[in-house]
């Protein structure tokens, strides 16, 4: 494949770059008073990008002509499923920041440039086939990411998770580094084709610690249990907006990175790590769900319910068959959802000072004060939950079928069993809002963009979400049958 070719097949990751370049410098000429023109700048770029990733998704492209830079990258129908979740949550991150920002007198035009730079890591991540790529990508998202965390200079828990994001970043990217390392080592090859076919002959001690260490750094970026730890203080800690990008485009760019390094690179030798994945599902189901129990933070709460919703996507990557990596995908499409729905929410909460409202005792009995937020936070609560007939059951549906239907119906029942656990924090929320005495903290008014937002996602997570089932099954299955394409 010639060098035209290959700058053809990253166009998206070019116009990212060459507008984040360009927003950097209006920034730096026009200062915080052009932030809202670059942030409206920077949301058309995003969706040109995702203009010019969906016909790969369409198309159903995979296999060779899909490589590019000597199969260091690919644009298949995978990465461009991945990417439009991936832009279009950075684009969601862009929308609802200015009126929160603003509100502190922090709206920097630094923002949405950082929110560009960590989407272009991001897609890389997803499209990375060769370990050097994945780390590069993942770093481009990192560094923006722990600029972000702490991007409220004048907050303490800003400050601090900032801190942690990035202690604790560095740890998880010196493992993977390692795990990186002593594969390359002892399969003599950086690119996955390459790892694949050195493990085709069997496993060897240091490919097992390799497998293990990639799958150690990489859980840390997911959440997953016991690399859980950074998320609940960095979710709250964080400025809303940027806790809402966090959880939606670099938990799916890491979960595609993931599946892309299991499916692709280790794929060959399944065995080898589902009993991993299996242990870091169930343990991040259980764990999510107990620890999300006692908390008073909404937030908090939230980053309890990501890593529970994590378990339940890894039982798809478990199962490791097409219809399992069909239900990862079509799990994470509707979490991005029920995600974007609940920090909105969480951003809709305000007290008459204009000031965000994060507690429990201040929702209480919000139902007779503001009765359709509460509405609205009672539906998200109840998809997260995957209580039917909202659209949040299908994708823990999805998930459970295909465990099923590889065999692994006690990893299924498990989770089943670990759902009802979860569906107790989420019912405590409408609780509190429909039998509690109004505390009646919540009178500010939100903006209509995040209004808005609210009633997209609203009706996507509503029954009518399930006439979409046909058309997302589609695309989720033509994108992970290019995980499985064999050239």
């Amino acid at each position: 494949m010639d060098f035209s070719q290959s700058l053809r097949l990253i166009a998206p990751e070019e116009l990212l770059s060459i507008a984040g370049l360009v927003l950097l410098l209006v920034a730096g000429w026009a200062g915080d008073k052009a932030s809202r023109a670059i942030s409206i700048a920077a949301v058309a770029v995003l969706v040109g990008a995702m203009a010019l990733v969906a016909p790969a998704l369409c198309n159903g492209a995979m296999g060779p002509e899909t490589s590019a830079f000597g199969s260091q990258f690919r644009a298949d129908a995978f990465a461009s499923f991945a990417k439009l979740l991936i832009y279009g949550s950075a684009a969601v991150g862009l929308i609802v920041a200015p009126s929160f920002f603003e509100k502190f007198r922090a709206m920097r035009a630094e923002y949405p440039v950082l929110i560009l730079f960590a989407a272009i890591g991001t897609g890389m991540m997803v499209s990375a086939t060769d370990f050097l790529t994945l780390y590069i990508g993942l770093e481009m998202n990192s560094l923006a990411s722990y600029v972000l965390a702490a991007f409220l200079r004048a907050d303490d828990r800003s400050a601090e998770a900032g801190l942690k994001y990035f202690v604790l970043g560095a740890l998880a990217s010196g493992i993977l580094l390692f795990g990186v390392s002593l594969t390359y080592g002892f399969t003599g090859s950086t690119g996955f084709e390459g790892v694949r076919a050195a493990m085709a002959g069997g496993l060897t001690t240091g490919m097992i610690f390799g497998i293990v260490f990639v799958l150690a750094g990489i859980a840390f970026k997911i959440a997953a249990v016991p690399f859980h730890m950074w998320t609940p203080d960095v979710y709250e800690g964080a400025p809303t907006p940027v806790t809402l990008f966090f959880a939606t485009a670099p938990k799916v760019g890491a979960m595609g990175m993931l599946m892309r390094v299991a499916l692709e690179a280790f794929g060959g030798q399944a065995g080898a790590w589902q009993q991993i994945v299996i242990f870091a599902a169930i343990a991040s189901i259980v764990i999510g769900a107990l620890g999300a129990i006692g908390q008073q933070n909404i937030k908090r709460l939230l980053a309890y319910s990501s890593i529970n919703n994590v378990g339940f996507i890894l039982i798809g990557l478990a199962v490791a068959t097409p219809q399992g990596a069909s239900a990862m995908l079509t799990y994470l499409a509707i979490y991005v959802a029920m995600t974007v729905a609940s920090f909105v929410v969480v951003l809709l909460l305000k007290d008459e000072d204009g000031n965000s409202v994060e507690s429990f005792a201040d929702i209480s009995g919000l139902s007779r004060t503001r009765p359709w937020l509460a509405l609205a936070m009672a539906s998200v609560m109840f998809s997260l939950a995957g209580i039917p007939p909202l659209f949040g059951f299908w994708g823990k549906f999805v998930v459970f079928q295909a465990a099923v239907a590889a065999g692994f119906v006690p990893l299924a029942a498990i989770g089943i069993a670990a759902s009802v656990i979860g569906a107790f924090y989420y019912l405590k929320v409408v609780k509190v809002m429909y039998f509690d005495e109004p505390a009646g903290k919540v009178v500010g008014k939100g903006e209509v963009a995040h209004a808005a937002l609210l009633v997209v996602t609203g009706l996507f997570l509503s029954p009518l979400g399930y006439l979409l089932t046909k058309w997302l099954g589609a695309m989720t299955d033509t994108a992970a049958a290019a995980l499985f394409h064999v050239a």
